[in-house]
């Protein structure tokens, strides 16, 4: 399960409207890479694939994760950091990321 937060829901509800794409949302991946071993990938789609988990948060805000990615994100909580002085982004809460790098992108599980 992936928990979106309320900030993180009007990020999403904002920017799939702007895409003008109902059913579409933030697609949220893990790939290997980044200085810690693994990185996270976010992208917005259309829609979800078949064999996507859809998760959603406040006013139908949508999530979509790949079965692959969803074993090293389940109970994660996407968050979004608006007071952020240098750059506002997503943020992610991950009890399976044993570290993360100085920059946050990248993890160790």
């Amino acid at each position: 399960m992936i928990e979106i937060s309320e900030s993180a829901a009007r990020v999403i509800n904002r920017q799939v409207a702007k895409n003008q794409q109902p059913g579409g949302g933030l697609r949220i991946a893990v790939k290997a890479g980044g200085c810690s071993g693994f990185s996270y990938q976010f992208d917005w789609d259309a829609s979800a694939r078949d064999s996507d988990q859809v998760f959603e948060g406040a006013d139908g805000a949508r999530v979509f994760v790949d079965p692959r990615s969803l074993k090293l994100l389940d109970g994660t909580v996407l968050d979004f950091d608006e007071h952020n002085m240098m750059a506002t982004s997503f943020t992610l809460k991950n009890p399976h990321a044993t570290s993360t790098c100085g920059c946050g992108t990248s993890f160790s599980a």
